[in-house]
């Protein structure tokens, strides 16, 4: 009997008790904007950065509308502008590229690698083509956080982390995010805290802060910032700044707040999901896992594997095979963008160069959800067809 599965790959789990009964204590006093607080209060939104500077280990945080506008804003208080180019990986999701072309700057493309992260080789070869890289962690696979930084330093380059895909992860204990001038992360649905939409954005730097803030939309109450720099910064800033209003509402922090003081669990069992997935396909034939080094802590909320030099009609056999298995596979090998599945020569907008060993790559990768109302025996289940509908492809390809 061919086996199926039938849970639902865009399911996620209920918001805390904790986080439903704070979103209604807002409700109920109505004081959803950050700034409109009553008395001596902390607003939500500013207990929420306080809460997340502290468990990133940064001086700085500020709370935002979404991941994007915390990369378009990062890009703008490190003075990006019309006419710039910016560093960026061939391999990642069209927010990264937006965030880009949102401040009229243009994407110069890094390739990816067989590991799915940027290829540290040509990204010294491209080095002296921009003063900012936007590195996304994409699908939460991390590089050689100190080769990339000791490289990009050597040429002055900044780096602004995207961090949609690492909450909760390192590399060599250092949180993704504290590497670059900013981290940058999401809380939109399918990210490791969920307010449906919504940022964070995490730095040292009191000047690029300042800026930051001032771009979200403070006006002149920057001080009612807890983890923010101190008054005097903003003395010039807060007047060549313009407001681009961009901010988190309180309803959505007192979602996230709970969240984030359960996150290491949320961690630990997406990455236990993760593991059985990957036991269940290794040595597949015709299947290539990607290696995770001992210095990558990764959160593991999706999962990827490459089908590496098939046709086209291969893959899609694959893919087919498993959707009528219930199993939901997405490729980034595709002619045409599809939902969440673009890549960089579907953003016209951005004229890339071709790069035709990322191409090959990118041809070959399936990328899979790994939601948490999945148990380990859905995980198993999963492998199994996975592996079934390959090797069947695998097989009719070799005779």
């Amino acid at each position: 009997m061919t086996e199926t599965f039938t849970g639902s790959f865009t399911q996620q789990e209920p918001i805390p008790q904790a986080g439903i009964e704070a979103a209604m204590a807002v409700l109920n006093h109505g004081r959803l904007h950050r700034y409109n607080t009553h008395g001596d209060e902390i607003a939500e939104t500013a207990l929420l950065e306080e809460e997340f500077a502290a468990l990133t280990g940064a001086k700085y945080c500020l709370a935002v509308a979404s991941g994007g506008y915390a990369m378009t804003t990062a890009l703008r208080a490190c003075g990006v502008g019309h006419g710039d180019r910016v560093l960026t990986n061939a391999f990642t999701l069209a927010p990264v590229p937006g965030a880009i072309a949102a401040v009229g700057a243009t994407p110069v493309f890094v390739g990816v690698t067989d590991n799915l992260l940027i290829d540290l080789d040509d990204l010294a070869a491209k080095l002296d083509q921009a003063q900012v890289l936007l590195l996304s962690h994409m699908r939460g696979h991390i590089c050689d956080m100190e080769a990339l930084m000791a490289l990009c330093d050597a040429a002055g380059v900044t780096v602004i982390e995207d961090c949609a895909h690492t909450m909760g992860a390192h590399w060599n204990g250092t949180p993704s995010g504290r590497w670059g001038k900013f981290g940058c992360y999401s809380t939109q649905t399918y990210k490791h805290v969920n307010s449906g939409e919504g940022g964070l954005l995490i730095g040292d730097d009191a000047e690029a802060m300042a800026r930051a803030i001032m771009l979200s939309g403070s006006y002149m109450l920057f001080e009612r910032h807890r983890a923010a720099p101190p008054p005097e910064t903003f003395a010039q800033i807060k007047y060549e700044t313009p407001n681009i209003s961009g901010r988190m509402d309180n309803l959505r922090a007192a979602i996230l707040r709970p969240q984030l003081a359960d996150l290491q669990t949320q961690c630990d069992r997406w990455n236990a999901l993760y593991r059985v997935v990957e036991g269940g396909l290794r040595d597949t034939p015709g299947l290539t896992l990607t290696h995770r080094p001992a210095a990558e802590g990764f959160v593991a909320s999706s999962f990827q594997f490459l089908l590496l030099d098939w046709p086209a009609e291969a893959v899609q056999r694959v893919i087919q095979g498993c959707f009528r298995r219930g199993v939901e596979l997405k490729w980034f090998g595709g002619s045409e963008p599809a939902g969440f599945t673009s890549r960089y020569d579907s953003w016209r907008y951005a004229a890339p160069d071709p790069l035709p060993q990322s191409d090959r790559i990118l041809a070959g990768i399936i990328d899979m959800r790994l939601p948490l109302t999945f148990t380990p025996e859905d995980c198993a289940l999963i492998a199994r067809i996975i592996r079934d509908e390959v090797e069947k492809a695998f097989s009719t390809r070799q005779s």
